[in-house]
């Protein structure tokens, strides 16, 4: 009888085991490739293009390559156009898919956008457009308006808005 009872107690671990085994490999995969595959295939619904996701990584070897290689260009003081050499990748993609586009950090897309009326709709209903929220790391060092959410960014907005007339701008 003891024999039996142990024999189905193991039995009972190891289904519970090969459960919790199936449901970690499911949070791994829909993570790595099923989330970023449906954000993806939303994005290009809406319009916005960019190199398709890549497991893990994404664009970041892209970027550091492409990168790599601007530094290693010599910088024209003369030339006013210093998008290419700082910020490369974002320029490459840019030039690539248009003034709307989609980089990947990771299994994470960023949207790019680049056209003045669409950034002036985002900054007037910022609370229709949330930011990623931070790391825990990253928080502690990024302060200030970029990031600030909700009505603590559009007070601090406020106080910064007179700063940027035209007129005070000319001066």
């Amino acid at each position: 009888m003891e024999a039996r009872s142990s024999s189905s107690s193991v039995a009972v671990w190891i289904w519970m085991g090969l459960i919790v085994g199936v449901l970690g490999l499911w949070k791994v995969l829909n993570w790595l490739w099923l989330k970023p595959k449906k954000l993806e295939r939303l994005l290009r619904k809406q319009g916005l293009h960019g190199n398709p996701y890549r497991l893990f990584y994404g664009d970041i070897k892209d970027m550091m390559s492409i990168t790599r290689q601007a530094c290693s260009k010599p910088l024209h003081l003369h030339d006013n156009n210093v998008l290419p050499r700082v910020l490369p990748f974002h320029h490459h993609i840019a030039n690539k898919y248009g003034k709307k586009c989609v980089i990947w950090t990771g299994t994470c897309p960023t949207v790019m956008i680049m056209e003045p009326q669409l950034i002036e709709e985002i900054l007037l209903k910022n609370n229709n457009f949330k930011k990623q929220t931070p790391s825990p790391t990253l928080s502690l060092l990024l302060s200030g308006l970029a990031g600030y959410e909700g009505e603590k960014w559009a007070k601090h907005r406020r106080i910064m808005n007179p700063a940027f007339y035209l007129e005070k701008l000319k001066g």
